[in-house]
């Protein structure tokens, strides 16, 4: 998958857009890391109960220049991707996935388009 500057999360109704304000720093305070490339890269659990082994997760990437993303819902393990949406079944994962994807709108790392 290659960095997009607007990601939607399958079965979302909601497009989200990388920022023009975006700065390195503020990825760093957020658990991002720094890969060898110079993407920043980071996985959350979407689990309110327990950080750890969690039914799902929530993956994102930004790119060394910032102008682009990768934003995905996986399992657990973080080898498929999940739609968390499906039939309302995991109301907790949404919920706490609305909670960071706000944290990062707050922090200028997103915006809703």
């Amino acid at each position: 998958m290659a960095y997009a500057t607007s990601v939607k999360l399958e079965g979302d109704s909601k497009t989200y857009q990388i920022s023009t304000g975006i700065k390195k720093y503020t990825l760093m305070d957020l658990g991002f890391t720094k890969g060898k490339s110079g993407a920043f890269m980071c996985s959350w659990s979407l689990d309110p109960n327990t950080p750890y082994n969690a039914a799902f997760r929530l993956k994102m990437s930004v790119n060394a220049d910032l102008d682009g993303f990768k934003l995905s819902t996986v399992t657990g393990n973080g080898l498929q991707r999940a739609n968390i949406f499906k039939n309302d079944a995991h109301p907790e994962a949404v919920e706490q996935l609305r909670f960071i994807l706000k944290n990062f709108i707050d922090r200028d790392v997103l915006v809703e388009a």
